[in-house]
């Protein structure tokens, strides 16, 4: 599952956002922040929160930050509970690159299991040391040295499957008297 995103990915721990967020209640413009914790059958709430949701510049953020958190609660980034719920399954999936590449550029991100993954394999095809790579994903070293064994064994495997799909694919009508070689 590719994740697209608009906004760069915030870092751990960084609630800045909330600054810039629509639902931020000031003095000129005050915002009940019960509207986003509506009940189910509750319609009119349910759009007035995902219209506000929907003219927010960090709803994309809030999203991410609700199902990082693992947030189940009211409206998020534009959701019900019922609509984040399937994104809640599947968050470990989530491949997104930007996420990937800040991470490489030493930003603190929160990643799911694939983008780690994803950081692991661009290290190690850029020949970064394992004890950066542990830096980058906050494990030991002897875990990044870990992962990049997995890596090595999957691009091993991967060369090895791709041979022998190649080896099959060759046809008996393709072998000449020159591949078999002479008997002795």
């Amino acid at each position: 599952m590719h994740y697209t995103r608009t906004a760069e990915p915030r870092t751990l721990g960084d609630h800045t956002w909330h600054n810039q967020a629509a639902c931020l209640s000031t003095p000129a413009n005050p915002i009940d922040p019960e509207i986003f914790f509506p009940e189910p059958d509750e319609m009119d709430r349910i759009r007035a929160a995902k219209a506000l949701c929907a003219q927010c510049p960090v709803r994309q953020i809030c999203l991410d930050a609700a199902l990082e958190a693992g947030d189940r609660e009211g409206i998020r980034g534009g959701t019900t509970e019922e609509e984040r719920e399937p994104l809640h399954r599947n968050i470990h999936r989530r491949l997104d690159y930007a996420r990937v590449n800040a991470t490489l550029a030493g930003r603190d991100i929160h990643l799911t299991d694939a983008e780690r993954r994803a950081v692991t394999r661009a290290a190690y095809q850029a020949g970064i040391p394992a004890e950066h790579l542990a830096r980058l994903l906050k494990v030991t070293e002897e875990h990044a040295e870990k992962r990049y064994r997995q890596v090595r064994r999957e691009i091993r495997n991967r060369s090895v499957d791709d041979r022998k799909n190649d080896d099959e694919t060759l046809t008996a009508s393709q072998i000449t008297r020159d591949d078999l070689g002479t008997a002795a």
